[in-house]
């Protein structure tokens, strides 16, 4: 058994040097949100509310842009794989380009949505702080777009402590900005959650800026810079980026959509249900986080290989980072088991909600096997371009699975929230074995490197 592993000792190295900046860089992410809501909330109820209700509007239409932008990366993997510097230049041209245009696309249907925002049911007192925050956000958008494509680009070079650094940089501004613009200092108005939206808006177009700047001064990316410049933008890469990130892009979209209708659910059985459903998902997120990390390094290293028609070190790579998440996933385990009485606290007063957040914890120690087998293979998939068959895959594993079983357990025989929690282990474990399955297959069939120069995706 002990030789087993040793045999993967090398990938279990590459994957945590490659991947450990990438989570650090997540879970930033995650802790800016928490010191958001931390500081707009003590400012006051109202404003929190406010952001709350867009931030979770936002949600769906950020995580589907991100996984739009996920298509880079196995593209720039397999061209860094077999050293065509120049086409990754060009290749990153035309992204920023594509990405640009799904930005507007994306604003303009949050636009839309703003337009309506009166007739969505929310308290009036909010409505003005709603509209105005809302807005903010949307002008946002194309700079989070661009910079998805630096730093997909970053990662599918294995640069990814470059975008580690720049979001550490612009979170601590954001913390920083918050304080001075929520709550008035140095000679600035309070604005509260106008505020928080404002410094969230000047720490997005800064993480841009920096990209930009460490992508035309440093000597390491010149031979990248070259192609970029020279390169051209043409249908044959903008079809291929426009067709993966499409597929990927709906299949976070799928995941994510399976958690805001079953929060709709949860919704039914009233306020303590709902709360203690929030505190879980919080919790679950940072474990999600972790594991999503090792999964784009394991993708990025997938498509190194891939690239250059090495199937064997494609396999090796993806087990070893199953290897890698399962091992978190025991430590994610163990924490939950100590915690679960304890982390209630943190959140709330209500002994209610503390008491049901204990027996939700226990159910998501289920959740912690197929959240890594999923994440794995689904990363793997990207790294070999096979995104068009595991969307389908992933619509069955989480609406045709565990949507329905969320609403069996949950509404049907009655076990309210825990009912809708015990559907999520059955979904994401689904999802993961077809991925999986998937997986397998293609890596076992495919014996030639695609064969457009752009690597067009290799469905069948």
């Amino acid at each position: 058994m002990i030789n087993y592993f040793l045999k993967f000792s090398g990938h279990y190295k590459a994957i945590l040097k490659l991947g450990i900046p990438i989570v650090i860089g997540q879970l930033g992410i995650v802790f800016l949100a928490f010191a958001d809501n931390i500081m707009i909330g003590q400012y006051n109820t109202l404003d929190l509310a406010a952001a709350s209700f867009v931030n979770n509007t936002y949600n769906l239409p950020i995580l589907f842009g991100l996984g739009f932008s996920y298509a880079l990366t196995p593209i720039v993997g397999q061209l860094f794989g077999r050293k065509d510097y120049s086409k990754v230049g060009e290749t990153l041209k035309n992204s920023l380009l594509l990405n640009f245009l799904m930005s507007i696309l994306i604003a303009t249907f949050m636009f839309i949505f703003w337009l309506n925002i009166d007739s969505m049911g929310q308290p009036v007192e909010i409505l003005s702080l709603i509209k105005k925050y809302y807005m903010i956000q949307l002008f946002s958008i194309p700079f989070i777009m661009l910079f998805n494509s630096f730093k997909q680009f970053g990662d599918g070079i294995t640069k990814t402590k470059i975008s580690m650094y720049i979001m550490l940089s612009a979170n601590l501004l954001n913390v920083v900005l918050n304080y001075i613009f929520i709550y008035g200092k140095l000679g600035f108005p309070e604005m509260g959650v106008i505020g928080a939206g404002i410094a969230t808006f000047i720490s997005r177009i800064m993480m841009l800026v920096l990209f930009i700047i460490i992508f035309i001064k440093s000597k390491d990316l010149s031979v990248y810079k070259e192609g970029f410049i020279n390169g051209k933008l043409n249908k044959s890469c903008i079809r291929v980026l426009n067709k993966m990130g499409w597929m990927i892009g709906i299949q976070m979209g799928l995941e994510t959509g399976l958690f805001t209708i079953s929060s709709i659910f949860v919704g039914w059985f009233g306020s303590v249900s709902l709360a203690a459903h929030q505190i879980v998902v919080t919790v679950s997120t940072l474990g999600f986080m972790v594991y999503y990390g090792i999964g784009a390094a394991v993708a990025v290293r997938v498509s190194n290989f891939y690239g250059q028609n090495d199937l064997k070190n494609v396999r090796s790579t993806t087990f070893a980072g199953f290897h890698i998440t399962l091992c978190l996933a025991i430590i994610a385990s163990t924490f939950f088991i100590l915690t679960r009485n304890v982390i209630g606290d943190i959140f709330t007063n209500s002994q209610e909600v503390k008491d049901l957040t204990s027996s939700l914890m226990i159910i998501l120690l289920f959740y912690q096997f197929g959240d890594p087998l999923q994440i794995t293979f689904a990363n793997a998939l990207r790294g070999i371009n096979d995104v068009s068959r595991m969307m389908v895959l992933a619509f069955i594993g989480y609406m045709l699975v565990a949507l329905p079983t969320c609403y069996f357990l949950g509404i049907t025989l009655g076990y309210g929230v825990q009912g809708i929690w015990l559907g999520y282990p059955v979904g994401l474990t689904t999802a993961g074995i077809l991925f999986y399955l998937r997986f397998n297959k293609k890596t076992k069939m495919t014996t030639a490197k695609p064969k457009s120069k752009y690597n067009k995706n290799t469905d069948n």
